[in-house]
């Protein structure tokens, strides 16, 4: 068996490409070994900051040979066939002659030998490589090359047990040769195979596993951090950044100046972690502490003190700028930011942000009417201040503050506090995965911003389309879902989008709100038939649809639920292929003088029975005791099926009979489409 590496060196490729790289470049190299008919026994990428790397095992050492068949003419047939025959095969083709269904037909057995891995593997790797090259979200070229690659690519080392391989890539032609860190051990050093390559990789001070890395980062934060009596302040995002920086990293204190430790937390970290890639730590108490961690990429004689030093030099001056406008937006007050929004666009042909806080506004006042626990007041002041610190120098300097910023201006500024928590929430969620606003004037912000941008985006037909979605409206549709839902909030939004966009817009923003709700419901194991069975009778209430489709769930998982879908399916089959056949539909009561049957007549008294229970319960809400009556006509549907014969030779009967299959039908349909059920 065979051992392939592949290492392609470049200069630093950015820590957000890195995962992709590695996956791509996992994933084309296998697809062209399949591709080839190469089974191996794994397949692993790492990648590192100014490499990725790729090792497959369990390579044959050739291709199995293969023997293929090709039937041809019948024996006795005309020499010109024969002749076409033979002249297609490849030379030294064997013919045999075998029997078949009584005839005797010439036979082409073919045999193809494997070819050598090692005379393979150019073509494969190349294919591989020229791929990748037009594939990453941002590539570059350098010096007169016309290939492309994330950064300049400096080399490529493709050795198979030892054996180089010479593939290309632009300029550059593999190698066995590669070096080690750009400043440790720039050396270079010639390769063997795998185990060769990780030991010098090692000793030329690269650390090959993004794991290994983010395990040697982590242990050694964290016992800087016990030395002080300090705990890391755990960030795995970070974490894994950073681990993407580095080839040897090297973890290392440094000092706020305590000058600095009177600003809010939040500053203090967004400063160390945006723009620094610092960690912060904490006291015993869960305060922010006066000390930071960070990882370098050298090691210096003098025990990294000057390293050290420059690092809490530079964390000064980012400070100081977030001081410097901290203090100086006080001054004047979050109101008085708002008039600048206008010269801040949203959109180009939805106008300014101003703009939007005008549109959110009386819409935020309008949704509060929904919540629980809102004040109309202070949902429209806190809609009216919700995007005033975008304009502010702090959020300028340190964007992704946006909305907490806000908050300590608005309570600096004698706002009440949950206006100023308004203002901090009403961007959440953000995702499926973080928190969601809980107070009843955040809930009323945060759905009015969503909710306008949405109806903003459709009325200008800026639509998510496959896999693109630039402006985030799918994550925008599941923030109003998860505020909806997990607060219990009974709204129409068919009446909210038709107020803020139109009739039209609102029908189809509510069916897009439909798929969203499938998407989002299908991690926690609800089905989506049963959700599109609800949603297709126009029930536009979130918290009702839940509701129904949990009541529709239990009483399909018990046999008479199971039965009934059962009958539903063979009535509505019927009734489609009759219909189609008659050229008209049968939407009628069935009429009592021509029920004939003791099954028919059973049935038509039971729905009659239970159908004005079943509409007092879904007016109701009583979505059990709608489940509980469905149930209990269960005997009388199969007593139906088994015993009447609903095509009866009689026109009248058969009329009356199909307009009752109609019935049991449309009894269905109101608590839901049965239609769009599975199984």
């Amino acid at each position: 068996m065979s051992d392939l590496l592949l290492e392609l060196f470049s200069e630093e490729i950015p820590t957000r490409m890195q995962k992709y790289a590695g996956e791509e470049l996992l994933r084309l190299v296998c697809k062209s070994l399949e591709t080839a008919d190469l089974k191996f026994d794994s397949a692993r990428a790492y990648v590192t900051p100014r490499r990725m790397t790729l090792i497959v095992t369990g390579l044959p050492k050739k291709q199995q040979d293969v023997q293929d068949e090709r039937k041809g003419p019948q024996v006795g047939a005309p020499e010109m066939a024969m002749s076409g025959f033979i002249n297609s095969l490849p030379e030294g083709t064997q013919i045999e002659e075998r029997d078949l269904k009584g005839k005797t037909f010439c036979f082409a057995v073919i045999e193809k030998k494997g070819e050598a891995t090692v005379n393979l593997m150019k073509e494969i790797i190349d294919t591989a490589l020229n791929s990748m090259s037009t594939s990453w979200p941002k590539s570059m070229r350098w010096g007169e090359n016309t290939v492309r690659w994330a950064r300049p690519l400096h080399s490529i080392v493709c050795v198979l047990d030892g054996t180089i391989i010479p593939v290309t890539l632009g300029p550059i032609t593999a190698s066995n040769t590669s070096q080690g860190h750009r400043f440790l051990a720039p050396e270079l050093f010639t390769i063997r195979d795998f185990a060769d390559y990780k030991v010098k990789l090692k000793n030329a001070k690269v650390m090959l596993d993004a794991t290994d890395r983010c395990k040697k980062i982590k242990a050694e934060a964290d016992a800087l951090a016990q030395v002080e009596g300090l705990t890391l302040n755990d960030d795995p995002l970070l974490l894994e950044e950073i681990s993407g920086l580095v080839e040897w990293p090297v973890t290392l204190m440094g000092n706020i100046d305590e000058k600095f430790m009177a600003l809010p937390p939040e500053i203090l970290v967004a400063a160390m972690r945006g723009h620094q890639k610092y960690f912060s730590t904490l006291s015993a108490d869960g305060q922010l502490a006066a000390k930071f961690i960070f990882v370098s990429n050298m090691i210096a004689d003098d025990g990294c003190k000057a390293i050290v030093a420059g690092n809490e030099r530079v964390l000064r001056a980012r400070l100081s700028d977030a001081k410097f406008f901290w203090d100086q937006d006080r001054k004047e007050g979050l109101e008085s930011f708002l008039p600048k929004l206008a010269g801040l666009v949203f959109h180009a042909k939805l106008g300014s942000v101003l703009e939007k806080v005008e549109r959110i506004t009386p819409l935020a006042g309008s949704l509060s009417v929904s919540i629980a626990g809102a004040n109309l007041r202070a949902v429209e002041r806190a809609a009216k201040l919700s995007k005033a610190d975008l304009v502010t120098g702090l959020v300028c300097e340190l964007p992704e503050l946006q909305g907490l910023v806000g908050r300590y201006y608005a309570i600096g500024g004698g706002e009440e506090v949950d206006i100023a928590d308004a203002i901090a929430d009403h961007y959440s969620p953000v995702g499926p995965n973080d928190n969601c606003p809980s107070k009843p004037t955040s809930i009323a912000v945060a759905l009015a911003d969503k909710i306008d941008t949405l109806v903003g985006f459709w009325t200008i037909d800026e639509k998510p389309t496959g896999s693109k979605d630039p402006f985030a409206l799918r994550r925008a549709a599941l923030g109003v879902i998860r505020l909806i839902i997990e607060n219990n909030i009974r709204l129409s939004l068919l009446d909210v989008f038709t107020a803020a966009g139109g009739k039209d817009i609102a029908i189809d923003l509510l069916s897009f709100f439909g798929h969203r709700l499938k998407v989002h419901l299908k991690g926690k194991g609800v089905r989506h038939d049963l959700i599109d069975a609800v949603f297709s009778l126009g029930e536009d209430d979130l918290v009702l649809v839940l509701a129904r489709v949990d009541a529709l769930g239990e009483f399909l998982g018990c046999d008479d639920g199971a039965n009934l879908l059962v009958a539903y399916s063979r009535a509505a089959n019927i009734l489609k292929i009759e219909e189609k056949k008659d050229g008209k539909s049968y939407m009628g009561n069935p009429d009592p003088k021509l029920l004939k049957e003791v099954g028919e007549k059973a049935l038509y008294e039971k729905l009659k029975d239970i159908g004005p229970k079943i509409t007092a319960s879904i007016l109701e809400e009583n979505h059990t005791e709608v489940m509980i009556e469905l149930a209990s006509a269960r005997s009388e549907i199969d007593s139906f099926f088994d015993k009447v014969t609903v095509n009866s030779d009689q026109p009248e009967l058969r009329r009356n009979r199909l307009n009752m299959l109609s019935y049991i039908r449309r009894a269905l349909d109101e608590v839901a489409d049965f239609s769009k059920i599975e199984g």
